[in-house]
């Protein structure tokens, strides 16, 4: 066999590698896209009023297609009045969180990184707070507290920058500025609640728990577009992100603007994160979660990790609500407590069944 034969067979093989490969990444997004769509449609016949799973997808279908499928008007409102947005609103935030943690581990290159590593959660819970004991904020009426809490979620992230950039902006300034906000943001959220009567500081409680009771269409929309703003930056950025993984002496050597780039991934990051928390309270686990389960699964690539990641905490998130809302019934449990019960069991059994390295 002729050398040229030999590099022919050898590119071949290398290129069937591959093409299997990145089928294998493919392949794990159109079953989580299918679990999604599988386990809506499951979530959205859980109620008080039953509904079959064959009714659910009717009542969708009618909507877009209004010949094509049956429906009648009581199933129209229980799934589109009731259940679809707050299903809507579970998608998109978890969405939304995985995102945000896939692209903070990537910057920050920490597998400990989350959303909330630059303290949005403490600074959305005392602006909650604020609204919620004082009846002090930026805004008035029905949107005083969501308002609130979205508007601190920046002062947090100018804050993180301001005293990171004091020192070099780099991913271990970054996460200590961070620690220091949240801490400072909690003292304040914890003297706000000792000054608060019993119901106030118990509408506090229940608000940073987390719960998609408080979704609407609107909300939802305003979630959904701000993600679709701001992914396509953050995915194009995925060969950057993945070069500040080797480290920043190395990214800068491969031509990326290392500071620059962390920045505007962390602002792009606290906007998604915002948009979310102040329609929902905190929900934690999601965004620190996803990405590794993602990770185990089909590699640390951004490209294919942030999608990924996206749609892994939607179904994590969704399938949280969905427990959260039937195994007790008529209770129905704040979801950032199932988020937890939830999760932590499946994410120590990948943990503990995983050779590899994790970040």
């Amino acid at each position: 066999m002729t050398p040229e034969i030999s590099n022919r067979n050898v590119k071949s093989d290398l290129s069937i590698e591959y093409q299997k490969f990145i089928g294998r990444k493919i392949f794990f997004l159109i079953s989580l896209i299918l679990g999604i769509i599988l386990l809506g449609g499951y979530a959205a016949t859980q109620g008080s009023a039953e509904l079959s799973v064959l009714n659910v997808y009717s009542t969708i279908g009618a909507k877009f297609f209004p010949g094509a499928f049956e429906t009648n008007w009581f199933s129209e409102q229980i799934v589109w009045g009731l259940r679809l947005h707050r299903i809507f609103m579970a998608i998109v935030g978890g969405i939304g969180l995985a995102i945000a943690g896939a692209v903070m581990q990537g910057i920050l290159k920490n597998p400990l990184a989350s959303p909330f590593t630059l303290g949005i959660s403490s600074a959305a819970g005392f602006g909650a707070s604020l609204a919620m004991i004082m009846g002090a904020g930026f805004v008035g009426g029905e949107y005083l507290i969501i308002g609130n809490a979205f508007i601190f979620t920046f002062f947090a992230s100018l804050a993180v920058l301001g005293l990171a950039k004091y020192k070099g902006i780099t991913s271990e300034t970054l996460i200590l500025a961070g620690i220091a906000v949240s801490y400072i943001f909690s003292a304040m959220t914890s003297f706000l609640q000792y000054l608060g009567d019993a119901d106030q500081v118990q509408g506090v409680v229940f608000w940073m728990m987390g719960s998609l009771g408080r979704s609407s269409w609107d909300k939802a929309a305003i979630v959904a577009g701000i993600i679709l703003l701001c992914f396509p930056y953050l995915l194009l950025r995925s060969w950057d992100i993945n070069a500040m993984g080797t480290g920043d002496e190395t990214a800068k050597s491969l031509g990326v603007n290392v500071e620059r780039t962390r920045v505007l991934c962390m602002m792009l990051v606290s906007v998604i994160v915002a948009s979310i928390v102040c329609f929902t309270g905190t929900i934690g686990f999601i965004g620190l979660v996803s990405p590794h389960i993602t990770r185990m699964v089909i590699g640390g690539d951004n490209r294919f990790l942030l999608p990924a990641s996206a749609l892994v905490g939607a179904l994590l998130l969704l399938g949280a609500d969905t427990v959260a809302r039937t195994i007790l019934a008529p209770v129905i449990l704040p979801v950032g407590i199932m988020t937890s019960f939830i999760g932590v069991p499946f994410f120590i059994y990948l943990f503990l069944r995983k050779k590899k390295e994790l970040f």
